[in-house]
């Protein structure tokens, strides 16, 4: 939308009760606001300050044009006009803190929210808000832009206090992006913000009220751009703040070595040869005034910040900090440097690669997809990209349930129309061809014609990219590196694994870097209580809130494995925001479309980029050895993965491509069956099994039979998909059993002597291990100290191996090791191979004894945790069921007939059961059932399933009894619960009946 046909503005302070202490009209800024100020276009237009709102309110809503909408949803205010929709900014619900489960061990992470937090919602489908330089007709604007229902009329506010101003000049989107954020970040702090690029205005009593702003407030951020010196109101706005000792430049693609005056008038140099001269002339202003108003550029000496292309984030949390400090908001400060420090340490999963290579284009393609636009170094791969034609006309409408987006594509003198609908579960949208689905449905009815996907063309400027490739060809890398080179374009990257048992999981612990509580309810003393599904609706929606703000973030959904959630098989799409706002999206996946949406196809390397992967830097070889190579690469198929080894091996061993390509070919190929849907990669591909049989048996060559690190890589696929601990991982490889059976009884002897000495030495292997994993490119190193990361195909390689006891090795390793604060996905992939989840037989069998510490250490910490934490009902209640279940069987196996060898001996003919023969064992496995049935009564109480509950807790009362006795305290304990269920059966009964 042009910049001066915007009409609507929100002016007002945005800090809690709390955070007034310190407001702009307090008596340590009273003085700078005692005159009056007036601009040389000053109107006689004025705010009536006797006016008060309808509503009490702190803010003022100037809806002079606000967008209307059609939803049920209420539709945000614009906060000014600077060539964007600024929207309205309301205080975040206060965190809600869940209730003690009684006597239930509750573990509970959460992060605490301050009181100041601040939450701006959007409405991201505004076409003026992506602040698109494409002109619309009057006609579109027309009917885009009317009145907002229940709008209130100018005359009805007044501007209360500002404690920034903040003016620029210009509606380039990325400055529109920029100055949005900022403002965002600050009223986050509790710090009130007026924002306005009053050159765009053309009516009066908007400059009247920028006007006041100005005076009002405490501290004037401007913007400068390279058009910011032909600009009146930004020289005027220089003036005013640099006599009021509180200006703070904001230099956005200068520095302050540039805005020289003399440079400026003489046009000396690149940058003013096109927009510098005598530019007060363009307007008909003073020369000395504009001369003044620059030169006071240069006597800003603390508060000087540039906002170049790789520093926007940096430059925002200064300029936050900064403000807040002499705001006296400490306390804001302090929170957001240990913010800082926070992401600064685990934003991004690996460490960057220095040797990327190639995917220039690629790169381009999705900055364009997700920005509209190219900038920086990569313009000069922007023509390899092929045009898209250009859309000439865009409606964008909202009902209850859909969003339609309409598009009118000139051909010749005909107009087409192709909607496109925005289908919308209760949590939003899935974006789908209207088109399409008709013809997809009449296909369908049909049943003569095959069904044919279909999806929509790559949308470019919409915030969303998917990519897609086999595995192994690089797809991550790529995210990587273009999450390392924009990551200051947005607040925090998020990244999220999408492997489809674990993603709601990795979406959920977003909540410490959004500073969002996922946590249930305290809901039990309220009239209602929330059900699961509510409850679990809930927690998602609160992080999806947040991402729906008006601060961008980066959300990478690294390996989606399917577009259904594996637990509930809801759709991912619930999880993501609307696009077309600030936060991004990018997906990565096996899959040959998601969302139907048309991916960015990831292809091989070209063979020079491969060739230069393989080589490294600094080796030449010979023309036959780099025919050798070059087999190698037809040979592996080109995936990245694999030339990668083949790097880490010729730079660690003194071997010859040649050599290596023979001694590839001559590794006996190991019988392996595959099946799934990663399994073709490995079926089409016997070479980079092959490759792989070679690495390992180099391990071994070099540290024995079975050495550290190839056990590492063998006991590594039944880990989660995410980093592992390097001492978690050696530990796990060290239980697999040794291929002989049994050891003398004096190496026993030796090793319990020897055990108290050889803790150095084996801290040392674990690092040589790692460090040998690391160099062949087998594993990648993680930001996370003391972790590694595996490919999924390396992990697959090693699960398909089926080494025996390595399953096993891995839940034992977690049992002893495995922390819910460090490693809760990997307690998590332990569960799944001890118990039968969904059609998945368990993998693993535990001895009683070690099921009963299993489920005291791992499961019943995991569950309430996993509960209360991050309100994911159904996967705790499962996971206490399958415990449950294979508890009983274990009871089951305890009481059955002993063999027929006891009869032999007249002293234990009297023993019938295992049960009788080791009954403490048998006891403590009753009562470890009982806690376990306790414990899911307790949660069901706090999902209104009291009948469920009440039988479970029954039956724990009764164990309890049978072995304890009446008066034992956790007896009792239970009966209480068992006392308050049933009150609250009688009173769900009686409010039933009324």
């Amino acid at each position: 939308m042009d910049i001066q046909e915007e009409s609507s503005t929100t002016v007002g302070p945005l800090t809690t009760p709390s955070l007034r202490n310190m407001s702009s009209s307090s008596s340590a800024f009273f003085s700078a606001n005692q005159s009056p100020f007036f601009s040389p276009r000053s109107s006689s237009c004025q705010l009536s300050e006797s006016l008060q709102p309808d509503a009490p309110s702190d803010r003022i809503h100037l809806d002079v044009a606000a967008p209307s909408s059609s939803s049920g949803i209420p539709e945000p205010k614009s906060l000014v006009n600077v060539g964007c929709t600024f929207p309205e900014v309301a205080a975040s619900p206060a965190s809600c803190n869940a209730g003690d489960l009684q006597n239930l061990d509750r573990i509970s992470s959460s992060v605490g929210i301050s009181s100041c937090t601040v939450s701006g919602h959007f409405h991201p489908y505004d076409d003026s808000y992506s602040g698109q330089k494409d002109k619309r007709s009057k006609k579109s604007r027309n009917k885009r832009v009317s009145s907002t229902p229940g709008s209130r009329s100018l005359s009805s506010y007044r501007l209360k206090s500002c404690d920034v101003y903040i003016g620029l000049h210009g509606r380039k989107p990325p400055l529109i992006r920029f100055a949005n954020w900022l403002r965002v970040e600050l009223e986050i702090q509790g710090i009130s913000c007026f924002v306005s690029d009053r050159a765009g205005y053309r009516n009066s009593c908007k400059l009247s009220i920028a006007e006041k702003a100005m005076d009002m407030a405490s501290y004037g951020i401007v913007i400068i751009t390279r058009k910011s010196f032909k600009n009146p109101y930004t020289i005027e706005e220089l003036q005013f703040f640099s006599g009021k000792k509180n200006l703070i430049p904001i230099y956005f693609d200068l520095s302050p070595a540039d805005c020289l005056v003399r440079d400026i008038i003489e046009k000396r140099g690149e940058l003013w040869e096109k927009h510098g001269g005598e530019l007060w002339l363009l307007y008909g202003g003073l020369e000395q005034e504009w001369k003044d108003a620059v030169h006071g550029l240069s006597r800003v000496e603390e508060r000087k910040l540039e906002a170049q292309d790789g520093n926007w984030r940096d430059c925002i949390l200064r300029a936050v900090t900064l403000l807040a400090m002499k705001l006296g908001r400490r306390s804001a400060a302090e929170h957001l440097t240990k913010w800082r420090e926070k992401v600064k340490e685990e934003e991004l999963p690996f460490t960057r690669n220095e040797n990327f290579i190639g995917r220039k284009k690629e790169l381009s393609q999705l900055e364009f997809m997700l920005f509209g636009d190219v900038t920086g170094d990569s313009r000069q791969d922007y023509i390899d990209l092929k045009a898209r034609p250009k859309r000439r006309h865009l409606t964008i409408c909202r009902s209850k349930s859909s969003v339609q987006e309409e598009r009118h594509v000139g051909n010749g003198s005909r107009e087409e129309k192709t909607p496109v609908l925005w289908k919308e579960s209760e949590k939003e949208i899935e974006m789908q061809s209207i088109e399409f689905s008709q013809r997809r449905s009449r296909l369908k009815r049909g049943g003569k014609y095959t069904r044919r996907k279909k999806g929509m063309r790559i949308l470019y400027g919409k915030g969303i990219a998917c990519i897609s490739g086999d595995s192994g060809i690089g797809k991550t890398e790529l995210m990587l590196e273009f999450a390392y080179r924009f990551h200051q374009r947005y607040k925090m990257v998020l990244w999220i694994g999408g492997e489809s048992r674990y993603i709601r999981q990795n979406y959920l612990n977003l909540r410490s870097f959004l500073e969002v509580d996922a946590s249930v309810e305290n809901s039990l003393e309220k009239t209602r209580i929330k059900g699961f599904e509510e409850q679990e609706e809930a927690a998602v929606s609160g992080i999806r809130k947040e991402l729906m703000r008006n601060i961008p973030y980066l959300v990478i959904i690294d390996n989606l494995e399917s577009e259904k959630d594996w637990w509930d098989h809801k759709l991912v799409m619930d999880l993501l925001p609307r696009f077309g706002g600030e936060t991004h999206v990018i997906i990565s996946t096996c899959l040959p479309r998601v969302m139907n949406l048309e991916p960015l196809k990831l292809s091989y390397l070209s063979g020079v980029e491969a060739m230069s992967l393989m080589l490294g830097s600094g080796r030449e070889y010979s023309v036959a050895e780099v025919d050798a190579l070059r087999t190698i690469e037809e040979k592996l198929g080109r995936l990245t993965l694999g030339l990668a080894i083949v790097s880490g091996i010729l730079s660690e061993l003194p071997i010859t491509p040649s050599r290596l390509l023979d001694t590839i070919n001559r590794m006996p190929l190991k019988d392996m069956s595959w099946c799934g849907k990663k399994a073709p990669s490995f079926r089409q591909n016997s070479f980079l099994l092959q490759l792989l049989d070679v690495c390992f048996s180099i391990f071994d060559h070099a540290d024995g039979a079975r050495s550290l690190a190839t056990r590492m890589v063998l006991v590594s696929g039944w880990f989660a998909p995410c980093a592992v601990s390097v001492s978690l991982l050696a530990l796990a490889a060290q239980k697999i059993p040794e291929k002989q059976k049994g050891t003398c009884f004096w190496r026993k002897l030796l090793q319990s002597l020897t055990c108290g000495f050889t803790s150095s030495h084996t801290k040392k292997s674990e690092l040589e291990a790692c460090s040998l994993l690391l160099r062949f490119n087998i594993a990648r190193s993680s930001t996370k100290q003391g972790h590694i990361h595996f490919n999924e195909m390396i992990k697959l390689y090693a699960r398909k191996r089926e080494v025996t006891g390595s399953a096993q090795a891995m839940v034992q390793a977690v049992m002893n090791q495995g922390s819910i604060s460090e490693s809760i996905e990997h307690l998590w992939a332990a569960c799944f191979l001890l118990f039968a989840f969904g059609h998945n037989p368990a993998a693993v069998e535990l001895e009683v004894s070690e099921l009963l510490y299993l489920v005291k250490k791992v499961v019943l910490p995991l569950a309430i945790h996993t509960f209360i934490t991050y309100s994911r009902c159904s996967a705790a209640l499962e996971l206490l069921h399958l415990c449950t279940n294979a508890l009983e069987a274990a009871d089951q196996a305890l009481v059955t007939p002993v063999d027929k060898w006891f009869d032999k001996s007249l002293c234990w003919r009297s023993i019938q059961t295992n049960a009788q023969l080791n009954p403490c064992l048998w006891q403590e496995l009753a009562l470890c059932r009982a806690t376990v049935l306790e414990t899911r009564g307790k949660l069901m109480l706090r999902g209104a399933q009291f009948d469920i509950g009440d039988d479970l807790i029954r039956k724990a009362v009764f164990i309890r009894t049978s072995i304890c006795g009446e008066d034992h305290p956790d007896t009792v304990s239970a009966r209480e619960t068992l006392s308050k269920l049933t009150r609250l059966i009688a009173n769900v009964q009686i409010r039933a009946s009324a």
